[in-house]
């Protein structure tokens, strides 16, 4: 199977802190996320390529905003796939998506397994394939989405099938958190040394206006408090944020739900 190497991902910022992630391959291209379609013809302009598919994960409309304009823009309604969740209302969608589906994007031949991963909104899908993740709102640097739609049970369990992903797996994700999610996490896991270490990398990076992202799985692993239910620190962590005891060997979605609901009032 062809590596990630044959391909390009690029990050195009929109709003304030968005990526819509452009893949390619020679003179075709693919956008995940397209939430506001001027930054992508831009990109496609100047680089020379020819949109052949857009990938979508979710139905927020800094996510699916400027499908239509794109595809109005270039004249292509009809003409390519448009790729989302089954269960979401996406724009123009011509292929619904589920858990097991796998798609082939036409022009670049990049396999993509789509995987079920509720939480964020009830019918979120993520994308695998060839090393790469492109997950939305799910997973982010060191963090993860909110609980707009579904639950910590439901969040849980779609972090668990991002944990068991090969750790070498490129992640791409929606939005440029990640020092925001840093902070958080050294208040949950003041005493991770790989914590330290992401953290001095990072704010190099955004010192040179440069993105964080792609993460990988396996940092992900190391860092990230919301995959981290299994480690005392963070069990102590949620523990002191119920103001009880919740035994040695607490429930996933306990631990992660305390986590979540901290975040949302750190």
């Amino acid at each position: 199977m062809p590596s990630s190497s044959v391909f390009s991902v690029h990050p195009v910022p929109a709003f304030q802190d968005n990526y819509l992630w452009v893949i390619h391959k020679d003179s075709f291209a693919a956008v995940v996320d397209p939430g506001d379609a001027k930054p992508v013809l831009d990109y496609l302009s100047a680089s020379a390529l020819r949109l052949k598919a857009i990938i979508c994960t979710h139905h927020h409309a800094d996510h699916v905003g400027g499908v239509e304009h794109l595809l109005d823009v270039l004249d292509l309604r009809g003409k390519i796939p448009v790729f989302g969740p089954a269960t979401e209302r996406i724009p123009v969608r011509s292929h619904a998506l589920r858990e097991g589906d796998r798609i082939v994007v036409p022009g670049i031949d990049l396999t993509l397994d789509v995987l079920d991963v509720p939480g964020h909104t009830a019918g979120h899908i993520a994308y695998f394939g060839q090393g790469m993740l492109f997950c939305g709102d799910t997973l982010f640097a060191c963090g993860c989405g909110r609980l707009f739609e579904g639950t910590a049970a439901q969040m849980t369990a779609s972090l668990a099938k991002l944990k068991r992903l090969p750790p070498e797996t490129k992640v791409y994700c929606a939005h440029e958190y990640t020092m925001a999610n840093i902070k958080f996490a050294e208040a949950v896991e003041p005493g991770n040394g790989d914590l330290k270490l992401r953290k001095a990398f990072c704010a190099a990076k955004r010192h040179r206006n440069l993105p964080t992202v792609p993460s990988t799985i396996n940092l992900e692993l190391a860092t990230n408090p919301f995959l981290r239910w299994d480690q005392p620190a963070v069990q102590a962590a949620a523990a002191a944020r119920l103001k009880r005891n919740i035994g040695a060997n607490p429930a996933p979605a306990l631990v992660f739900g305390a986590i979540r609901e901290w975040k949302n009032d750190f």
